[in-house]
């Protein structure tokens, strides 16, 4: 992979960000990503002194976003005809082949799964400059662990999640935290966008609405979810439930999990009625239609739909588990439970839908916060910041021969 030459002046040098993206598909991490790009390509940002491409499928609506920016893609598939990711001794020379054709100074990982990829790939070549981002809190390997210390710069997206691999033996002088950014403009949807939906989903305008955003498998913890409805069948009848996502995973244990969820929820039904909505792309206008974003993670790195809901003036009601705690404060910003409580969820809920001044209250402040503590302009500078260090100090090692 080249590395560009040396120069005095960083900011007069044009350099060039592959991000590299493993699957066609978008979702929190990916958004996330994009709304970077955007942010970094509008005129919402000053001159960075860098260009981008993408490293991956050039089919699916991660390209076709890509696309709409005008950043190049180049073809990367590390799967083989039948779906399966393909071995390390194939995925690498794939990777530098690719980068090399980018023309990229660094590449840049946007999971913790091509961080892995990443880390071997510079082992096997010394002048490949990568960086990756951490998105998941999860057990690793000795030999995981490993891959990602190879990257010049690992990048958490919570201050929950860097200690968590920290304590795994992730090196700490490899890590920083940028929180994810959003803006929130993006998410100020007209009223009537809300009632549109509503009639829509047949929801009568004065019904109490939940809403649930996330991909379907057991880390969401929509089993428990399930539970809360259950106990609202009794006690606030007439609710309608939102559940905006997919289900990804093929594995047999994650289609009987979904196949469970929907049963106990349909066993509620029409006392409290679930509307299936798979994946959408108009959650701004969701949120407007909802009245309360519910979220029952068993494990957030740090949880985008957390900070679409605040931007959204929508309350919130969240587990209490990773990186949420930096974005919600327990009755100041929103209500956190219990991880796995369906009884405190429940009475989360039952308290808000009840208490409209406390709702509003509460949404008003997290929307505060994301103005102040996670705009998009505050999360990208801070990546253009530690990738042109990056790219720096390779600069400077190949100067020296290091």
């Amino acid at each position: 992979m080249n590395v560009a030459v040396s120069s005095p002046d960083l900011r007069d040098t044009m350099h060039r960000i592959a991000i590299l993206v493993e699957y066609p598909t978008v979702n929190g991490g990916e958004n996330s990503m994009l709304a970077v790009l955007s942010h970094l390509l509008g005129n919402k940002s000053p001159e960075t002194g860098l260009e981008f491409c993408v490293l991956g499928p050039t089919q699916g609506a991660m390209a076709d976003r890509v696309s709409a920016m005008g950043v190049p893609i180049f073809e990367l598939n590390l799967f083989d005809d039948s779906g399966l990711r393909l071995p390390r001794e194939r995925s690498i020379p794939r990777l530098l082949a690719a980068a090399q054709l980018s023309g990229a100074n660094l590449v840049h990982s946007n999971s913790l799964s091509m961080g892995r990829l990443l880390g071997a790939a510079s082992r096997a070549r010394p002048q490949f400059v990568a960086t990756s981002h951490l998105r998941d809190i999860m057990k690793l390997s000795r030999a995981a662990i490993s891959d990602l210390n190879a990257n010049r710069q690992l990048i958490a997206v919570s201050d929950a999640t860097l200690a968590f691999h920290v304590g795994q033996g992730l090196d700490e002088a490899v890590g920083a935290v940028i929180h994810n950014g959003i803006d929130a403009d993006v998410f100020a949807a007209e009223e009537s966008a809300g009632l549109r939906i509503r009639r829509e989903l047949g929801i009568p305008e004065d019904a109490v609405v939940l809403l649930t955003v996330g991909q379907v498998g057991l880390r969401k913890g929509l089993d428990t979810l399930a539970e809360v409805a259950r106990r609202l069948v009794d006690l606030r009848p007439g609710i309608h439930w939102l559940l905006a996502g997919e289900r990804f995973s093929q594995k047999a244990e994650s289609v009987e999990f979904e196949a469970r969820v929907l049963r106990e929820f349909s066993a509620c039904s029409p006392t409290v009625k679930l509307h299936r909505l798979g994946y959408r792309e108009d959650i701004p206008e969701l949120m407007r239609a909802s009245d309360l974003l519910v979220h029952g993670a068993r494990q957030e790195p740090l949880g985008r739909v957390l900070l679409e809901a605040a931007a959204s003036r929508l309350a919130i009601v969240a587990t209490d588990v990773g990186g949420t705690g930096e974005i919600i404060c327990h009755n100041e910003s929103g209500m956190l439970a219990p991880v796995d409580s369906s009884e405190a969820i429940t009475a989360a809920i039952v308290r808000l839908i009840d208490d409209k001044s406390l709702r509003e209250q509460l949404a008003a402040s997290a929307h505060l916060k994301i103005r102040s503590d996670f705009g998009i302009a505050k999360s990208a500078e801070s990546l253009v910041k530690v990738w042109k260090s990056v790219i720096s100090a390779a600069e400077s090692d190949c100067s020296s021969g290091a």
